[in-house]
């Protein structure tokens, strides 16, 4: 899991994100980008659906998302409403990010639950304001870890993502798994390493050429979107 410990917003500031992080924060303000807590609105769900269509293709593959009608999008972010906190970053009073993050019942810990970025608007870094008001929220309510699911996704020889969340300050924390069998089946399925995903099996330079291939593909399929 990818864990941020809070306790302050000026010591995340301070002593737990990289200085060059610390630097695009400050930025993000003078370039006219505002940051803040939202309602779960009509407005929020047709923003959310703006940054969806912008790009049929995300980070080299195809975007799920992409061309979700507004019932579906509002059903999908009306989960665990009583526990959910949603940051809207504005450009010129325009959605161009969101964050959805869920507290546990105890408010022990905050998940990022949804975070997504316009593409055009990336040189602005709204992801990284987003992450900034997140952990001034979590603060201000007295969570003491935010959670930003896994700090690996599979094999990848270089990770982006996981080197974004590393300087904003999240930590690696591994959980133990156990796996025991109850049946023959569930021997046997222990036996031959079945209870991995297959994605393990496959070398690290296999799957680079892949997503490689994968990425060239799309950007031929879909023209203008080589840096989605």
């Amino acid at each position: 899991m990818a864990v941020l410990p809070v306790s302050t917003f000026d010591h995340w500031m301070a002593h737990q994100i990289s200085s060059r992080v610390r630097n695009i924060v400050r930025k993000t303000s003078k370039d006219g980008v505002v940051v803040r807590e939202v309602p779960f609105d009509d407005a929020l769900i047709h923003g959310i659906s703006g940054i969806y269509n912008e790009s049929p293709v995300r980070q080299g593959r195809r975007f799920p998302h992409y061309g979700i009608d507004l019932t579906s999008l509002r059903k999908m972010k009306a989960t665990f409403l009583d526990r959910a906190t949603f940051i809207g970053a504005f450009f010129e009073g325009n959605l161009i990010g969101f964050v959805k993050l869920v507290a546990d019942k105890h408010n022990g810990q905050a998940g990022i639950m949804h975070i997504l970025s316009m593409i055009r608007h990336r040189d602005k870094n709204p992801t990284n304001a987003l992450i900034a008001q997140a952990v001034r929220s979590c603060a201000e309510r007295g969570i003491p870890f935010l959670w930003y699911v896994n700090f690996h996704y599979g094999k990848k020889g270089h990770d982006s993502l996981a080197e974004f969340k590393r300087r904003n300050g999240f930590q690696k924390v591994d959980l133990p798994r156990y796996f025991i069998p109850l049946t023959i089946a569930g021997r046997l399925a222990l036996q031959f390493g079945l209870h991995h995903s297959i994605t393990d099996l496959i070398p690290v330079p296999v799957a680079d050429t892949y997503r490689r291939i994968r990425s060239i593909w799309y950007a031929k399929r879909f023209p203008g979107v080589e840096s989605a």
